[in-house]
């Protein structure tokens, strides 16, 4: 009886740790999803946004960003989102995948956009909203189909807005600081 004690010990004992390998490996892979910590940046604190890469960020796969903005960033509202990277990013997007979503209750919605450019040479995407963002809310720009870059590295996408109103205003909200094949 001892014996078989023993022995569904050292099973139950090996079979927790190699489970918790298993769930050591899936978080160190899922690591790469988000931001993480950034503690020599460039960029202030308070300016550095969240995201979210939905496939991994593996060089020179495909993938989808999930870029935040707080509510709190958004006091003036927004017209036109324009996302700036930099010109040793080469990575391709695909504008007929770019969402704009916020809450509304408990559900996300996906707000109608009037255009959405891709302008290659200024390293810079446009996302115009056909209706303006009035109040301040939580916005999530979603880019699906993402081509990641062959090269790993990490790539700072300034956020800017243009405020609605008679004389639209451009805002810096912050940067993202994704990380491709790090981590």
């Amino acid at each position: 009886m001892f014996l078989k004690k023993l022995t569904t010990k050292k099973f139950l004992a090996a079979l927790a740790i190699s489970s918790s390998l298993i769930t050591g490996i899936g978080m160190v892979a899922n690591a790469q999803n988000n931001p993480g910590l950034t503690i020599f940046s460039g960029i202030q604190r308070e300016n550095i946004l969240r995201y979210y890469l939905d496939f991994g960020g593996r060089p020179g796969g495909w993938d989808r960003y999930r870029l935040r903005i707080p509510g709190k960033k958004l006091t003036q509202g927004a017209a036109k989102f324009i996302i700036v990277y930099p010109d040793y990013y080469e990575g391709k997007f695909d504008t007929d995948s770019v969402e704009v979503r916020i809450r509304q209750g408990k559900k996300q919605v996906s707000l109608p956009l009037r255009e959405v450019i891709w302008d290659k040479e200024s390293q810079l995407i446009e996302i115009t909203l056909e209706e303006p963002i009035t109040e301040s809310r939580r916005v999530e720009l979603v880019l699906s189909n993402v081509k990641n870059p062959d090269s790993g590295g990490t790539f700072y996408f300034h956020c800017q807005i243009l405020a609605p109103g008679e004389i639209p205003v451009g805002l810096y909200l912050g940067t993202w600081i994704l990380s491709i094949g790090r981590g």
